[in-house]
């Protein structure tokens, strides 16, 4: 009955995770913490394991949770609003007028406009098992990053003249500025980016002071952008259709639905518990590599291509007795990995993106992307066992954003800048011996402000906070 039980709940865990909302995450794409005791401490715990889904930050941790079945749900809200200022442009220029290629292309409004998504239901399933009293297996589904914005309104101002630059002349008249609705003049805009994981962990333990661990992680992406078709005279489809003397309109760039990208990575761990109070673990993930979304091949760099960024976790605990746990953990994110994430705008405005060099254009080589950078994240938190049947937990994480303010235009479509985390939860234990847990986090608003990459008189505004409650059920065995 009890392995029936389990296909059960694996087999709903699974059909969750494929029909979730994308979950637009909190550092940077990335949730603050995996699984609903880690979220509480504002995934602090590396070193600290308590439940399954320990194996996301560090396989080896799976050695010291005790068996059991653990399934969640979470509920995220993020609020996001952008504003752009109306441009200080001197006497007798007006908004969309051009000072030469790569200057002035666009004016955004001026606009103040809230994302419509602000609710994302995020599931989660993970078992594991005891093969041996050495050897452990854990399987888990899981969501870790994503994005989601839909911005309705506003308008945009185009200066078409910049199709001199780039159309063979003579040819068809350039037209004059003229103002569109929508943040890039093609209506709503915004992308939708779900992540969605399977782990397989194995973990072997030495003595009980020692363990370490290892994954095969397979990786599912759904990507959708909506409302950036006006950006085709920067595609490297487009310039090398100038090479011909035949402009040629890109058919991958915007609105185009669901693409779907599969991909496969790997993460090692060790545990180590020289003393009672005090324990060390470190992990390491390795960049996923991904398919390419081809039908946005001429959006991202690299002709679609989206893979994931490499993680490194190294966390300490310490317990000055069996109530009290105090865990800090780092974590960096290498959105370097990914030319799409890391790549920043420059070459659509240095003038690199021309007739002749298209790999420098959106699809190309080295084509733009949202040019953020790599994270550190530092994570603090504290777990009180206040009787056998309740355990109290919090946590604060804190982190630099990683949007430059000179990369402000793209970033529209995904304003990932939140800093910090304040979570709170806790335990309650059944006499059965099963759990229920909650977590709670709040990320206070993070505002962001630079200039607008194509007009240098105005200025972008993001603004941001979120809220998450977790709630989640561990079945023991």
């Amino acid at each position: 009955m009890t392995t029936a039980r389990n296909r059960t709940i694996l087999a709903l865990g699974i059909a969750l995770a494929l029909a979730a909302g994308s979950a637009s995450a909190t550092n940077g794409y990335y949730t603050h913490g995996t699984g609903t005791k880690s979220k509480a401490q504002a995934g602090a715990g590396s070193a600290n394991p308590q439940e399954v889904l320990i194996l996301a930050t560090n396989p080896a941790g799976i050695a010291f949770v005790p068996a059991s079945t653990d399934a969640g749900f979470g509920f995220f809200s993020p609020m996001r609003e952008y504003r752009t200022s109306p441009g200080a442009y001197p006497p007798g220029v007006s908004p969309g007028a051009c000072f030469g290629p790569g200057n002035c292309l666009l004016t955004i409004g001026p606009n103040e406009v809230y994302s419509k998504n602000e609710f994302f239901p995020i599931p989660f399933v993970a078992a594991n098992w005891a093969l041996t009293d050495s050897d452990y297996l854990a399987a888990a589904f899981y969501a870790r990053g994503g994005m989601d914005t839909q911005w309705e309104g506003g308008t945009v101002t185009y200066d078409p003249s910049f199709c001199k630059a780039f159309t063979p002349q003579p040819g068809p008249p350039c037209p004059a500025p003229v103002t569109l609705p929508g943040t890039y003049g093609d209506g709503t805009a915004g992308v939708d980016l779900m992540q969605m994981f399977f782990n397989l962990s194995y973990a072997r333990k030495f003595a009980d002071q020692f363990s370490l661990g290892a994954s095969a992680i397979f990786a599912f992406q759904r990507f959708e952008a909506r409302g950036v078709s006006n950006f085709y005279p920067f595609t490297k489809t487009f310039m090398k259709s100038l090479e011909g003397g035949v402009p040629q309109l890109p058919a991958s760039l915007s609105d185009n639905g669901h693409d779907l990208s599969y991909g496969y990575g790997g993460s090692v761990g060790f545990q180590w518990n020289p003393i009672d109070m005090f324990s060390f673990a470190a992990a390491y993930t390795t960049k996923m590599s991904m398919t390419e979304f081809s039908d946005y091949e001429d959006l991202f760099a690299e002709a679609g291509d989206f893979d994931m960024p490499s993680t490194w976790t190294v966390g300490i605990a310490f317990k000055p007795n069996d109530q009290l746990a105090f865990m800090f953990d780092v974590q960096g994110i290498k959105y370097s990995d990914a030319d799409s994430v890391a790549n920043p705008i420059d070459s659509l405005l240095d003038g690199s993106c021309r007739p002749g060099n298209a790999e420098y254009c959106l699809g190309g080589s080295k084509g733009p992307g949202f040019g953020w950078d790599d994270m550190t994240v530092y994570k603090l938190g504290a777990s009180w066992k206040s009787s056998d049947a309740w355990t109290w937990r919090a946590g604060y994480s804190w982190t630099e954003q990683p949007i430059p303010e000179d990369q402000m235009t793209f970033n529209i479509l995904a304003p990932g800048v939140m800093e910090e985390h304040i979570t709170f939860g806790f335990t309650q234990r059944m006499e059965s011996g099963n759990e229920v847990n909650l977590s709670l986090m709040y990320a206070p608003e993070k505002k962001v402000k630079g200039p607008q990459n194509f007009d240098p008189f105005q200025t972008v505004e993001f603004s941001m906070k979120q809220i998450e409650v977790e709630i989640s059920y561990s079945w023991k065995r």
